[in-house]
């Protein structure tokens, strides 16, 4: 009998046998950063919320009685006396989108030690963020002072299209908000060259490093995805 195959007997039977291999592996999770893992976990978490006010948001609109607001009328904008449907929203898409690329410039020039690209490209994703947030903000006041949708009704149809609107682009904004004030903090940390030399955090012992980057860019990039689907789901359908 082969050495391989007394280990392999010597395993337990059944999904305790995979597990039990899989956790003794030595490269499965070796090296792996700890900060990037986390962030996994945490955006992993963070699908299901979304995921769940997405269905909730098709149930009640498959279920609804009332009829259901048209967006192109809801969210249409004022052009010299002209309704233009989702103006604002395409240009807010375009504008948040664009970020996730200066994002990824930004990471590949941490990559490369450029610190001075890097802080620029983190600067110009942030300022693309708060752009997307001013914006959002600007929506939100035309609706509620403007055309009267509230979360508990509206004018154009189905009461709980405020309820579900609010809540979900606000959970949104909220997540672009974050990372925006995080890309202006690591903005100047990249301008000052604390990636370089490892300087640490004021809420961390760990050393600052380029990892640091890239964690920031799988968040920022999940947020882009989110607004994906948001914009089929409350904009296009």
């Amino acid at each position: 009998m082969s050495e391989q195959t007394s280990i392999n007997n010597n395993l337990p039977q059944g999904f305790k046998g995979l597990t039990s291999d899989f956790g003794s592996d030595q490269t499965a999770f070796k090296g792996v950063n700890w900060g990037k893992a986390m962030m996994w976990i945490f955006l992993l978490s963070d699908t299901f919320i979304f995921s769940c006010f997405l269905i909730s948001y098709m149930k009640v609109r498959a279920s609804v009685v009332a009829e259901w607001p048209y967006p192109s009328e809801v969210f249409a904008l004022d052009v010299g006396g002209v309704p233009v449907p989702l103006l604002l929203i395409a240009i807010m898409t375009f504008v948040l989108i664009t970020s996730s690329g200066t994002m990824a410039l930004a990471v590949k020039y941490g990559y490369e030690k450029n610190k001075k690209l890097c802080g620029m490209f983190l600067l110009f994703t942030a300022l693309g963020g708060l752009t997307f947030v001013g914006m959002q903000a600007f929506e939100w006041s035309k609706l509620i002072f403007h055309e009267g949708v509230r979360p508990w009704g509206n004018p154009f149809g189905a009461a709980q299209f405020g309820s579900f609107f609010f809540m979900i682009t606000g959970f949104h904004g909220t997540h672009v908000s974050i990372g925006v004030i995080f890309l202006f903090i690591f903005s100047r940390k990249a301008f000052r060259g604390d990636f370089d030399t490892g300087k640490k955090g004021f809420f961390t012992s760990m050393k600052s490093d380029y990892v640091a980057i890239e964690i920031l860019g799988l968040y920022w990039h999940f947020v882009d995805l989110v607004w994906v689907f948001i914009f089929a789901f409350f904009y296009l359908w």
